[in-house]
């Protein structure tokens, strides 16, 4: 069994980028067994002095990093992933993410904004210790009508190096 968790980094609870990173989270889930597809919003948390954290921010913490499979997911602000996401993952050290097999999803309102999975998530994540071994998972706002077989492409192409990593073969 493994753990898959999504992340969601958009400000807004209940938010598209949310909906993304669970229907992501959930097809590479694919009927595989998981112990649990858990969901963290990070604007849920409370941000504080690191002293002062609340138990369910050291809690989401210690979640993503025992995530066999971790779906982070932003909306596009900026041209980049959001400050709150941002935030969040500053709570990490370099390699604190080790042994995480991580996918950056990007919800952007252009698909001028492609980019913003490979060229400034990815790099994160890698720092952190992550593995991404998959190209960023991009949608635009037009696009999320066919969310579905979106999702369904792109799990139908990465999925198999995605099971390998987990030994799900």
């Amino acid at each position: 069994m493994s753990a898959v968790l999504a992340v969601s980094g958009n400000p807004r609870v209940g938010s598209r980028t949310h909906r993304v990173g669970v229907s992501l989270a959930t097809a590479l889930a694919g009927g595989e067994p998981v112990s649990e597809l858990e969901v963290i919003t990070v604007a849920d948390q409370l941000f504080t002095a690191p002293d002062q954290r609340s138990a369910e921010l050291k809690e989401a913490v210690t979640t993503l990093q025992s995530a066999d499979l971790a779906i982070i997911a932003t909306p596009v602000y900026k041209a980049s992933y959001t400050g709150l996401l941002k935030s969040f993952l500053d709570l990490y050290h370099a390699g604190d993410l080790a042994g995480v097999i991580a996918i950056p999803v990007v919800v952007s309102g252009s698909p001028a904004h492609a980019f913003v999975g490979e060229i400034h998530l990815r790099p994160l994540l890698t720092e952190l210790g992550a593995t991404v071994a998959t190209p960023a998972f991009t949608i635009a706002e037009g696009q999320l009508d066919r969310l579905d077989e979106i999702v369904a492409d792109w799990t139908g192409r990465h999925h198999p190096v995605i099971d390998r990593l987990l030994g799900r073969e």
